[in-house]
């Protein structure tokens, strides 16, 4: 007898054999995430209802209307009590004294003499006037009744009728007492509503005023625009400088510290103020807090500016109107005037604006010029719309090396007798050794006799860093760039820089990014005019400017780069600053590629025209005629002083010490020999072209020194 065996536990492991029953598996879900707290969803909610725009919409306007109304009440407080007191006439007397005008502080003060003179009147008045007022009531009443009575005796009389005589009293009688119940009728409901329209009056007063805080206005309604500066808001700014001893000096005096400002004068687009510090508060520790006090006043950093002025222990605020200097200050002269020429002596170029919008023209007479700033700010602009103002005198020369080589300077060639553009080493040589040539110039200009006079010769390097950081050397191991003693291009400017002002060779550079290694100290210091444009960093503004202008209040390191583009701080004694002041801040006018061209097509036309070179020709033979052909250009007929100036301009070393017999002695035999015409001696470029035409092929002859 076989027994069953049951198994009460599920094999873990399904049969091994073909005939096993599948096994299904069912994996069941995992659990669903429990649900957020309660007071987690609530949170969330309340968070998303009180931040939503809707929300803050509407608490904004409950917030405005209601300011509305209570700010409202205290305008008509403030009217009613201005108009009952003197508060008014003693405001505006502590106005003009912090203000510094005693003339008007004088005269409000005798206004308000005469109001209290007058209010004293009244209140003497209302002494006898309840007494005056009972008289008065009774004899108004018994003319009153007197009259009726007589009407009624009038109608009496007409009529007939004996109670005529008290009609027309009774009719009065009964029209008082009409108004007497309409009086009832309306007061009960004008006590209730009374209160709602004297709300409405008071929110309608507020509305008009706009008197909320800006976050609490609507869109349409914010200003962005700064408060206006008054005395109090200067001495409040200064109070909350963070300076002790000035908050505790202002706390002690009497007139809460109105006493330290000067007037306050509009200057431009904007309005300055001097403010007498007290004792134990220095001027730096004004200026230092810049951006602080800008904010002080509601207005940006760029829209302070903090100088030092003659006076001890005074600092000068000019402070603009809001985003006013981020406004463009219309088109040069120079482009919109056809006729106006330049007078490199006597003549300044006009440049910009300065901060009170007045015209900013600066003199280049006999000053070496240097302009400096950060990348792309307009350094490059400023200074071509000098060359182009001076290259309106015809008298002015230009030797011109653009080491960027983008094409800033093209409109020159034809105008310039030197122009090299490009920024690869062999263009840096090729500057070099233009400068090494001006310098030739330059002493063969001071071996000439004495009071003899010379034309400006103005030698321009745009982008001069790259002059500076050239590692190349000569064949004498001499670099081209560098500071040191045998360094050819520092060499050569600080030769013009030390004498070559007095024979009117200028030397003008601009630079970019300033260093002591692209910038050298001699070089820089030995600049008349020093302008920089936005600079990083203050110790950039020294070597810009100079220790005297920074210490003076000039700070271009707080220009903003690409929202300041154009605007410079200029140190020179060539441009108006005001008395105390060592540097000015000058918004220069932008002249474009086009404007430029065209500048420069007046210029040209003023001239007999210039042949431009494009490169420092060294070592070659030289051919006289063809060189005295190409200084002649396109003019009929050149003055023989000026052939021998361009060629000493062309060629330094080949022409540089040529006299007239030596220009005689190659034109003689030629037919271009000189003649006379309108009693000077020219050289006629017709003849030129013919002697050039009918000479041997072999004819021509080399410059022999």
């Amino acid at each position: 007898m076989s027994e069953n065996v049951v198994h009460l536990h599920k094999p873990t492991d399904p049969p091994a054999d073909s005939t096993a029953p599948t096994v299904l598996t069912v994996v069941p879900d995992a659990p669903p995430t429990p649900p957020a707290p309660l007071w987690v969803r609530s949170g969330r909610a309340v968070k998303s209802a009180v931040t939503h725009e809707s929300t803050r919409a509407t608490a904004r306007a409950v917030a405005r209307h209601g300011l509305y109304t209570f700010n409202g009440g205290r305008i008509v407080a403030r009217r009613t009590w201005d108009g009952k007191t003197g508060s008014r006439y003693e405001r505006m007397i502590r106005a003009a004294e912090a203000a510094g005008n005693l003339e008007a502080a004088e005269e409000w003060e005798e206004r308000l003499q005469r109001f209290r003179a007058a209010r004293h009147h009244r209140r003497m008045d209302l002494l006898h006037s309840p007494v005056e007022a009972a008289k008065g009531v009774a004899v108004g009443a018994g003319m009153s009744i007197g009259v009726l009575v007589a009407l009624g005796v009038v109608m009496a009389i007409n009529n007939g009728d004996i109670g005529d005589v008290i009609r027309p009293l009774s009719a009065t009688i009964d029209f008082i007492a009409l108004l007497i119940r309409i009086v009832q009728i309306v007061w009960g409901p004008a006590l209730t509503i009374g209160p709602f329209l004297a709300l409405l009056g008071l929110w309608a007063v507020g509305s008009k005023q706009q008197a909320a805080p800006q976050w609490a206005l609507p869109a349409n309604a914010r200003s962005s625009e700064g408060e206006p500066i008054t005395p109090s808001i200067v001495v409040k700014a200064l109070r909350d400088l963070g300076v002790p001893a000035l908050r505790n000096a202002i706390k002690e005096m009497g007139d809460a510290g109105a006493s330290m400002l000067g007037p306050i004068r509009i200057a431009g687009c904007g309005v300055e103020v001097d403010v007498t510090l007290p004792s134990g508060v220095s001027t730096n520790e004004v200026q230092g807090k810049r951006r602080k006090l800008a904010e002080n006043l509601t207005r940006h950093e760029h829209e302070v500016f903090i100088t030092i002025p003659q006076a001890a222990r005074t600092v000068r605020l000019w402070v603009a109107d809001s985003g006013a200097l981020d406004e463009p200050i219309g088109p040069s002269p120079l482009v919109t005037d056809d006729t106006m020429t330049a007078d490199y002596a006597k003549g300044k170029a006009p440049w910009g604006q300065d901060l009170r919008g007045d015209a900013a023209a600066l003199s280049l007479y006999q000053r070496h010029l240097l302009i400096t700033g950060l990348s792309n700010q307009g350094k490059t602009v400023a200074l071509r719309a000098l060359a182009l103002w001076v290259a309106l005198d015809r008298s002015v020369q230009f030797l011109i090396g653009d080491l960027k080589g983008v094409g800033d300077w093209a409109m020159f060639d034809g105008l310039a007798t030197t122009l090299i553009q490009g920024p690869t080493d062999e263009h840096v040589i090729q500057v070099t050794e233009m400068v090494e040539g001006a310098v030739d110039e330059m002493n063969r200009r001071i071996q000439a006799p004495p009071g003899t006079t010379f034309p400006a010769l103005i030698v321009l390097v745009d982008e001069a860093q790259m002059a500076f950081m050239c590692p190349v050397k000569d064949e004498d191991k001499r670099p081209y760039g560098g500071s040191k003693s045998n360094s050819r291009y520092f060499m050569a400017v600080r030769k013009i820089h030390n004498q070559g002002r007095a024979v009117n060779v200028l030397m003008w550079q601009g630079t970019q990014d300033p260093t002591d290694q692209n910038l050298p100290k001699l070089v820089r210091e030995g600049a008349h005019t020093r302008a920089s444009l936005a600079l990083g960093t203050e110790s950039q503004a020294r070597m810009a400017l100079g220790d005297k202008a920074v210490d003076g209040g000039a700070a271009p390191n707080m220009l903003r780069p690409g929202l300041d583009q154009g605007t410079l701080v200029v140190a020179s004694s060539g441009i108006d600053i005001p008395a105390g002041q060592a540097a000015i801040t000058v918004r220069t006018h932008y002249i474009d590629d086009d404007a430029a061209e065209a500048i420069t097509d007046r210029a040209k036309a003023l001239r007999d025209g210039v042949t431009t070179l494009h490169a420092i020709e060294r070592g070659e033979e030289r051919d006289p005629l063809a060189d005295i052909a190409a200084v002649v250009g396109d003019a009929a007929r050149v003055r023989t002083q000026d052939v021998l100036k361009r060629l000493a301009a062309l060629n330094a070393d080949a022409y540089g010490k040529w006299s007239f017999i030596d220009l005689k002695r190659v034109l003689d035999g030629t037919g271009a020999e000189p003649y006379k015409s309108d009693g000077v001696m020219v050289v006629g470029r017709d003849r030129l072209a013919c002697a050039l035409a009918n000479r041997p092929e072999d004819g021509s002859a080399s410059a022999s020194g």
